[in-house]
């Protein structure tokens, strides 16, 4: 990937804030079941879920980037904390595409121009993971 690839907000060296709502809006979701939500929505997009962040230490917070505006368009249940245009500026840490970015990942590897996470596939597996709803029609590719 060259340096053409990679959108504008990520950053050539370690990480930098960004602010949600401009160049992508977030859903965040801790630990555990971060990587439970990433691991179902990687398994119904093929390993390519779009920009994905995870920070390595403290709350172990894993980030799914989605295009600017996409967030409203969902009630995000408890457990996921939408950073998206709001009353009050929301910052994301993103990290380089290469080189020492401690700690914050990519674990998708870093995204091309354009490219997000769909925001109704994952509120559909955010809602399937965190609200254990049974009634829920089962997931498949939109």
């Amino acid at each position: 990937m060259t340096s053409e690839d990679l959108p504008d907000w990520v950053p050539a060296r370690g990480h930098q804030l960004r602010l949600a709502g401009i160049h992508f809006d977030a859903i965040r979701v801790r630990g555990v079941r971060g990587e439970a939500v990433l691991h179902h929505l990687a398994a119904l997009t093929e390993g390519r879920p779009g920009p994905v962040v995870r920070e390595v230490h403290g709350g172990r917070w894993t980030y799914f980037l989605l295009a600017p505006g996409a967030s409203a368009g969902h009630d995000w249940p408890p457990g996921a904390t939408c950073f998206g245009p709001a009353a009050r500026d929301l910052y994301v840490g993103i990290p380089a595409a290469h080189g020492e970015t401690y700690p914050l990942s990519w674990r998708c590897g870093p995204p091309r121009e354009g490219q997000f996470v769909d925001a109704a596939l994952l509120h559909r597996v955010v809602l399937a993971q965190l609200c254990h709803d049974a009634t829920l029609p089962p997931l498949a590719l939109p």
